[in-house]
């Protein structure tokens, strides 16, 4: 509360871990969040000989390597993190439970990484090139939320992160984060009607 007013954050990136991290489900053929669109300009996966074990327990690791990437605080690692070479700080696996992914996003690095850094520069560019249109695009789905209910939004919280999805939509990929596909972010008028779910739910 600030004065007594309510007060809300929301927080816009195209964060690298998050592109990383996606490039890498990608490329090791993992299947979940499986309502979350596949990026564009990333190949399919070669096909790999891995028994459904094996596939099981990396999905397993990945899947825990991504909540602590999306939302590092609601999900802390019980075990130190630690680097993993070739991915400069994007990339920090747990020292124990984390073997197999460990070993199969090693010959994934370089791509991984330069993907990211691709598409991290285009949303910042983007973003650059359109000054306050971020912020006005959030606080007219407020605005427009408390006409409709008629009372001030409550306090809250929204990381929005910015990706080159295949398809154009919004998904909840944690409790306070969502990803939105790059090109719908840049239609003003459908960004717009896609965010207000999103608002209402919180606000």
């Amino acid at each position: 509360m600030t004065g007594g007013q309510p007060e809300w954050v929301i927080r816009e990136d195209a964060a690298q871990p998050v592109l990383v991290a996606l490039y890498l489900r990608q490329a090791l053929g993992i299947r979940s969040p499986e309502e979350l669109p596949a990026l564009r300009r990333v190949p399919s996966p070669m096909i790999d000989e891995r028994a459904d074990a094996a596939q099981q327990q990396l999905e397993r690791e990945w899947r825990s390597y991504w909540a602590l990437t999306v939302e590092p605080q609601a999900h802390p690692s019980p075990v130190p993190l630690e680097l993993v070479d070739g991915f400069d700080t994007l990339v920090a696996l747990p020292v124990e439970g984390a073997d197999v992914l460990r070993r199969a996003i090693a010959r994934h690095a370089d791509d991984a990484v330069d993907f990211a850094r691709l598409a991290h520069d285009r949303y910042a560019r983007e973003s650059a090139a359109r000054p306050g249109v971020s912020y006005r695009a959030y606080a007219s789905a407020i605005a427009a939320h408390e006409r409709v209910v008629g009372r001030r939004a409550h306090s809250f919280e929204l990381n929005v992160q910015v990706l080159p999805l295949a398809q154009r939509g919004v998904w909840w990929i944690g409790s306070l984060t969502v990803a939105v596909t790059d090109g719908l972010r840049s239609d003003v008028v459908a960004f717009d009607t896609a965010i207000h779910p999103i608002i209402a739910e919180l606000a």
